[in-house]
C-alpha cells in the first residue's frame, strides 16, 4: 500500500506513535546494548548483567530492538545486525557517536508545547540543567559526525582562489577546517570557539592530524571581537543559533576580519519566503524554539539583508548535496 493510500486516521496515528521506536533505540543506544552485544550471540540476562539493567526488561527492550530489525534472535539469544553493529556499536570505526546528542534533544523537544505558548525556550525556566559538560562533549560529537561524512565534498565544491587564511567561527570539532586545510596545501585556518569548546576541538584537530594547520582561539562572538586578517570567514550551522539582532552585529564583526577581497560564507537551512522549504528547516526552527532563547531558520531574503548591511558587495548562493545552502558574501575593501 503507498503513502498516499493509507487512511488518514492510521496515517496519523502512525506519526503520533512514532515516538515509541524513537525511544527503544535512543534507550538501547544509551545503555549500550549494542556495544555489549558486539558481534556475538548472547542471551539477554547476560547483556542486563555487562550493562547493569533489570533482566525482564531488558529482554523486553531487546524484543522490541528484533520487531525492529535492528537485533536478531534465536534460541541461543540475540545478536545484532551487521549494520546495528557497524553504527550503533562503540567498537565499530562507524559508531554514530552523535545518537548521544539525539538523546539530549529528546529531552529538550517534549517542552514543544510550552515552548510555543511562552514563544522561547523553556528549559532554564524549568530548571533542566543545560549545556552541561555531558550535553557539550556529546553535541561536539554530533557534529563531528555529521560533518566529517559532509565537509570533504562541501570544501571541494568551493571555489577556493586567492584563499589563504580561513577563520572558522563557531568551529566546534574543527571538522570543516580540516577539510579547508587538506583541500590546500596553502591555507591555514583558525577556529575561533567558546572557552571549553576549545578542547574538545584541539582532541579532534590532532586525531587528524591538523594541528599544524589550524590555530585556535578562545572567545565568544556575541561579545568578543574576532580575529582579523583572513580570505574566507566561514559560519556553518551558526546563525540558526541566534536572533535576527545578533545576526546582523556578527556579520559586521566578520566583515572587519575580512582582507581586501575576502568573502563570507554562511551555510545554513536557508528558507524561502513562506518558511516551509526546505522541510527539514522547518522542523530544525522548532529545534531552535526549544533549545535557545531566540533562535530560528532564516529566509535567503533576511541573510541578504544582513550581508548588505555588514557591507558586502555582492552575494551568490551555493547548494550543497546535504540540504543546507550556502550564501557567499564578497568585501567591497
Amino acid at each position: 500500500m503507498s503513502a498516499h493510500q493509507i487512511h488518514p486516521r492510521e496515517n496519523l496515528r502512525s506519526i503520533a506513535y512514532g515516538f515509541q521506536e524513537s525511544r527503544i533505540l535512543l534507550t538501547a543506544f544509551e545503555l549500550g546494548i549494542f556495544t555489549a552485544l558486539g558481534k556475538r550471540r548472547t542471551p539477554s540476562y547476560i547483556i542486563a548483567k555487562k550493562i547493569g539493567t533489570d533482566p525482564r526488561a531488558t529482554d523486553r527492550l531487546m524484543n522490541a530492538l528484533v520487531v525492529m530489525h535492528l537485533l536478531e534472535k534465536n534460541s541461543r539469544g540475540f545478536l545484532n545486525t551487521e549494520a546495528s553493529f557497524r553504527q550503533l556499536s562503540k567498537k565499530s570505526g562507524e559508531y554514530m557517536a552523535g545518537l548521544a546528542h539525539t538523546g539530549h534533544l529528546w529531552n529538550s523537544w517534549s517542552t514543544l508545547t510550552e515552548a510555543v505558548r511562552e514563544g522561547t525556550s523553556v528549559l532554564r525556566k524549568r530548571g533542566t540543567p543545560v549545556r552541561t559538560s555531558d550535553w557539550l562533549a556529546s553535541f561536539i560529537a554530533a557534529m563531528h559526525d555529521r560533518a566529517r561524512k559532509q565537509a570533504p565534498a562541501v570544501v571541494r565544491s568551493m571555489d577556493l582562489s586567492g584563499i589563504k587564511r580561513v577563520l572558522d567561527v563557531g568551529g566546534g570539532p574543527g571538522t570543516f577546517s580540516m577539510a579547508f586545510v587538506r583541500a590546500k596545501r596553502s591555507i591555514r585556518a583558525t577556529i575561533f570557539d567558546l572557552p571549553n569548546v576549545i578542547p574538545l576541538a584541539r582532541h579532534y584537530i590532532k586525531e587528524g592530524r591538523c594541528d599544524k594547520k589550524i590555530d585556535l582561539v578562545s572567545g565568544d562572538y556575541t561579545v568578543d571581537p574576532l580575529p582579523v586578517g583572513y580570505d574566507l570567514v566561514f559560519l556553518s550551522a551558526i546563525i540558526h543559533s541566534n536572533s535576527a539582532s545578533q545576526n546582523q552585529l556578527l556579520l559586521r564583526k566578520c566583515e572587519r576580519s575580512l582582507n581586501r577581497g575576502g568573502r563570507i560564507v554562511i551555510q545554513d537551512w536557508i528558507m524561502d519566503d513562506t518558511r516551509t522549504r526546505p522541510a527539514a528547516g522547518a522542523m530544525f526552527s522548532l529545534n531552535m524554539l526549544v533549545g535557545t532563547s531566540a533562535g530560528d531558520t532564516y529566509t535567503k531574503t533576511e541573510v541578504k539583508s544582513w550581508m548588505k548591511d555588514a557591507g558586502l558587495i555582492r552575494v551568490e548562493r551555493n547548494e550543497t548535496p546535504f540540504g543546507v545552502s550556502q550564501l557567499i558574501g564578497y568585501c567591497a575593501k
